[in-house]
């Protein structure tokens, strides 16, 4: 009997301790856990997650969308501090209607001597911000962090953008014990359910009614005066609810070339559709593609701007006037919007006022590229804008004109070449498009609305080829010349990193990449002229490149340019392997062996291939007298890998590094 009466007391205590979130009830058990139980490599962990959104009807205002947050996490290492600072973004709109956070509590509860402190989150801790015009940002971090801390928080959010609910987010870069979620919706409001992610999420619906209470006020008129009556009435309506219970949710860890890792991230997102009032008729939001791309184009914002000539009309006639050929012109205007307005760093699809960021010579993405693409029109192009997700915003997998967040311009030219342009980087070239914006597909809006998709990643591809004449002297320290050849994206990859930087640091940083290289003589031809390539060179010395064992020395033949790490370290990946774009990289060496040496042996030439030709690696070493020829390159030829040959790629990585690393042996004469 006693045994019994143990045996129900643990179960009594582990149910206590693994069901008890009432906020403020932290238990000492929770406190005293050193590594997470679902996790030993977590630094923290919410050991509840709970989010409860529904909407509620405002007399003033009409209904609004609420949501309740209430966090609990563990924090098991100081690198898992992180995970107590919250930002909260607010939307706001250019008309003054936003967003707002409200009843923000929180404590962190800390084990001292056998008993629970808890420090209170002050208000002189939270801090509010204008982020931009669209973005307001309420952020707290928890005081008096230690390792085993745990941290609780919680505030409500109240909107005003019914058409907008926040995306219901199953899966972070930290574990989670237990989750609780649901989402309400009256009857008018249909949504769309979206789910994404490889975890499973079915929710519980259930049905339930609510009711609206209307007042209204009567002044009745007398002799003696009026008198204020009041009369209530009633409507009743159902709602539905949605309820999400999940337990041991593992973290989703990020990995080198992931477009964004949102888009594998378990999450649900409820997309409004339509919505139907009383006496009222049905409004449509984001039923098809055709339905998104239709009211985004009806917008004056978009379409409208398309039409609007009058403030750019003197300077592109003056500009293309002498100009007949169509890719000239192309060239001339795309060149001329580069050069007269410069991006403000707004993402986003509709333009603000193109007649004002051009005077101005600053404006959005929407601006700038709508703008473009209307000036194309003008000068009798083919022309249309082309709707893009960026690689941090996600992929848009079902209709929405949420999943979308900026704009670039597709033009056809009549010997049937096609062009992607991007004019908010100074930079770009035609299908040369900004890292940020090769996601996937785009989706392009031809005129009155049509649509259809387009492939963004480029086919051509981005090449660096590496030349260097170097002699290796008897103490192991390398000297030579090196020189780089970029193109396409490489090309602008570099720019953007050389043109605007001070130069001094931008060596400095080359030299410590390479750990103790010094450089002299640093050259870089066509770093503005965009129709060639890059052109880098320079001078260097570089100590301790080969190893000194008796009367022999060893060395890589790639030395200090050498792959030493595999980026691809899971066993299993389930995500794509997102490059951005095909890419080559060759190098070619030839190097200089010390007097009173001779080449004793040098690495075997290999050559492999992955799969259904996504890339090659070829290597050769070549070494006569005192001169060994070097000729390494790699190829990737598809700017997307999917799972299916992750092995085969992390296997490809592997064999290259190790052959790279092989080593040429000199002998003393």
């Amino acid at each position: 009997m006693k045994i019994l009466t143990t045996i129900l007391t643990l179960c009594f205590t582990v149910s206590a301790f693994t069901q008890n979130y009432k906020f403020g009830k932290v238990s000492k058990e929770e406190l005293q856990e050193s590594v997470c139980s679902i996790d030993s490599t977590a630094d923290a962990a919410y050991l509840f997650k709970y989010r409860k959104t529904y909407f509620e009807y405002n007399p003033n205002k009409g209904f609004e969308v609420k949501t309740e947050i209430h966090n609990r996490i563990k924090i098991y290492t100081q690198e898992g501090f992180d995970y107590a600072t919250k930002d909260i973004r607010l939307y706001k709109s250019p008309s003054g209607v936003k967003e707002d956070a409200s009843s923000i509590k929180g404590y962190t509860y800390n084990l001292e001597n056998g008993k629970i402190t808890e420090t209170k989150l002050t208000k002189s801790g939270i801090f509010k911000s204008d982020e931009n015009k669209y973005i307001n940002q309420v952020k707290f971090t928890m005081p008096n962090l230690k390792p085993g801390s745990v941290i609780e928080y919680k505030y409500v959010i109240v909107s005003p953008f019914t058409y907008n609910v926040d995306e219901f987010v199953f899966q972070h870069s930290i574990p989670i014990k237990k989750l609780e979620a649901s989402f309400e919706a009256p009857e008018y409001y249909n949504f769309k359910v979206n789910t994404k992610g490889y975890l499973r999420v079915v929710p519980e619906i259930e049905k339930r009614y609510g009711t609206i209470t209307f007042t209204d006020k009567y002044r009745s008129v007398a002799p003696s005066g009026g008198q204020t009556s009041y009369s209530n009435s009633e409507v009743d309506y159902t709602k539905q609810l949605s309820k999400y219970h999940l337990e041991n949710v593992p973290a989703l860890k990020d990995e080198p070339y992931v477009n964004s890792i949102n888009n594998y991230r378990s999450s649900v997102k409820y997309e409004l559709s339509y919505t139907k009032f009383p006496n009222s008729n049905l409004e449509t939001f984001s039923t098809t593609w055709e339905d998104v791309v239709k009211r985004i184009y009806d917008n004056p914002n978009f379409g409208g701007e398309l039409n609007k000539t009058s403030y750019f009309k003197d300077d592109i006639d003056a500009l293309i006037s002498t100009v007949s050929d169509p890719a000239t012109r192309t060239m001339l205007i795309f060149n001329h919007v580069k050069k007269q307005v410069k991006w403000n760093g707004y993402y986003g699809f509709y333009a603000e006022n193109t007649r004002k960021a051009y005077k101005d010579q600053v404006g959005s993405s929407g601006d700038i590229n709508l703008m473009l693409t209307a000036m194309l029109r003008y000068a009798g192009l083919n022309a249309n804008p082309v709707l893009v997700s960026t690689r941090t915003h996600g992929v848009p997998l079902f209709p929405t004109r949420e999943g979308f967040n900026y704009v670039v311009t597709w033009v056809k030219l009549p010997d049937g070449k096609v062009a992607l342009l991007d004019a908010t980087n100074k930079y770009t070239v035609p299908n040369i498009l900004p890292f940020r914006a090769l996601n996937w597909q785009g989706r392009i809006v031809a005129e009155n609305g049509g649509s259809g998709l387009i492939d963004l990643y480029p086919k051509t591809k981005s090449n660096n080829a590496i030349s260097v004449m170097a002699k290796i002297d008897e103490e192991g320290t390398l000297e030579g010349s090196y020189r780089s050849v970029k193109t396409n994206h490489r090309a602008l990859s570099f720019r953007e990193r050389y043109n605007d930087a001070d130069k001094d640091d931008f060596l400095e940083k080359l030299e410590n990449q390479y750990n103790g290289l010094e450089i002299s003589d640093y050259q870089v031809k066509n770093d503005y002229d965009l129709s060639k390539p890059i052109m880098e060179s320079y001078k260097f010395v570089k100590e301790s490149q080969a190893d000194i064992i008796g009367d022999k020395m060893y060395f890589s033949p790639l030395f200090y340019l050498k792959t030493n790490e595999n980026p691809f370290k899971l066993e299993k990946r389930e995500f794509p392997v997102d490059f951005g774009y095909p890419s080559e990289t060759s190098y070619r060496f030839i190097i200089t062996i010390p007097e009173g040496y001779k080449i004793e042996s040098i690495p075997e030439p290999a050559a492999m291939a992955l799969p259904d030709n996504l890339g090659s690696f070829k290597y050769n070493v070549v070494g006569k007298g005192n001169s060994i020829q070097v000729a390494v390159s790699t190829q990737i030829n598809q700017a997307i890998i999917i799972p299916l040959y992750y092995e085969s790629l992390k296997e490809y990585f592997n064999k290259f590094i190790q052959k790279e690393a092989e080593q040429i042996v000199l002998t003393k004469i």
